[in-house]
């Protein structure tokens, strides 16, 4: 067998093994990023309100009502990404409170990681480590 058909199904083995753990992997991490500011917004909610109220300039939509959709946001995404459910759903309300924030807060590098992270599981899905494969697996003909 030649190098070239050698690399191909090294690269084949690498994909088919390696893109379930990287989703996974960037499912956990975004849970993480994002779970662990809903705790805090939720432990310090009469800061959050403040912070809401007069730092964050959020556009169309009143200050409070802005806090209590993002704290839902974060933190019922984060155990959707944990759980590989509706994953695809659950990071569309991610991807637009990174750009709210992006935008209109404060401008940090990070915000392009987790936008590129969501977009991959936006594009992707939640891979065959959830419970959205194991629901296909079991309830969606082909």
């Amino acid at each position: 067998m030649c190098l070239t058909k050698k690399l191909t199904r090294l690269f084949e083995r690498l994909e088919y093994y390696g893109w379930p753990v990287l989703l996974l992997g960037i499912r956990f991490w975004m849970a993480f990023t994002f779970g662990r500011t809903a705790i805090v917004k939720v432990k310090h909610l009469d800061a959050t309100l403040s912070l809401f109220r007069f730092e964050y300039h959020i556009p169309f939509i009143s200050p409070d009502i802005a806090a209590y959709l993002t704290m839902f946001f974060e933190l019922a995404c984060p155990a959707l990404l944990i759980l590989g459910l509706m994953t695809r759903l659950a990071t569309i309300p991610l991807l637009v409170i990174v750009g709210v924030i992006h935008f209109t807060y404060i401008t940090h590098h990070d915000h392009m990681d987790w936008i590129l992270m969501l977009g991959v599981l936006l594009l992707k899905g939640a891979g065959p480590l959830s419970l959205d494969a194991l629901w296909c697996r079991r309830y969606v003909t082909r």
